[in-house]
């Protein structure tokens, strides 16, 4: 855990975040896989790119128990279903949900966008 927090990268623009949870089965050693596929070392270069070519800029995931947390930063101008639509078309995507799958609570062939669900903001520290 680090207690003294996260630094976050900045942009030249405004951006938007996007806040979504899912559930990982109750197994501790199931977790510390899925972990480590998310780990530098090991998780898909294709992934990552995928990613990044559907217009994401940051997306950063936090896990307490076995439940995850990602906030993903996007251009106010982003799509959040285009860019789905299009993430599941790419590189290895439905191979990479596959193998995430085992892992995580949700019904089998789920899309990423199936699998997590939006959170909706209920306070921020208003200026």
């Amino acid at each position: 855990m680090k207690e003294d927090g996260y630094r976050v990268k900045s942009y030249s623009e405004p951006v938007k975040r996007y806040c979504q949870t899912l559930d990982l089965k109750e197994n501790p050693e199931l977790i510390e896989r899925y972990k480590y596929l998310h780990s530098s070392e090991a998780s898909w270069k294709e992934i990552r790119a995928g990613i990044r070519q559907v217009g994401i800029l940051e997306m950063e995931i936090y896990i307490i128990g076995s439940r995850l947390f990602m906030i993903v930063e996007t251009p106010l101008d982003f799509n959040w279903d285009e860019a789905m639509g299009k993430l599941a078309t790419l590189p290895r995507q439905q191979e990479w949900e596959s193998v995430v799958a085992e892992f995580q609570k949700c019904e089998p062939g789920a899309t990423s966008s199936e699998k997590w669900r939006l959170m909706e903001r209920m306070f921020y520290l208003y200026e």
